[in-house]
């Protein structure tokens, strides 16, 4: 099992963001909590399809320190379809 993070690719109030993710979703919390991450930072079912964590280019590096493994946009994509919760999947309003 580990925890992946793709690079800091999205940009929202001046700064850059990438994607957490863990191959189960206790490990994800776990890794988060070790890298001092809030619980209500969680993103999750059945608001997203995929467990993950928003974090900051700042705390990617820390992540990735700690152990993360370090993501391409594709790869993380394909983690995201593997950990994905079927059924969950985005629904526009209509």
């Amino acid at each position: 099992m580990a925890v992946y993070v793709d690079a800091p690719i999205w940009h929202f109030v001046g700064r850059r963001w990438c994607h957490l993710m863990a191959d189960e979703e206790e490990e994800l919390h776990r890794f988060a909590a070790r890298l001092g991450l809030k619980r209500s930072s969680y993103q999750g079912p059945p608001k997203t399809s995929a467990a993950h964590y928003d974090i900051t280019g700042f705390e990617r590096d820390r992540a990735v320190r700690l152990g993360a493994v370090e993501c391409s946009r594709e790869e993380i994509v394909a983690i995201f379809r593997r950990v994905r919760v079927p059924g969950r999947a985005f629904r526009k309003a209509a």
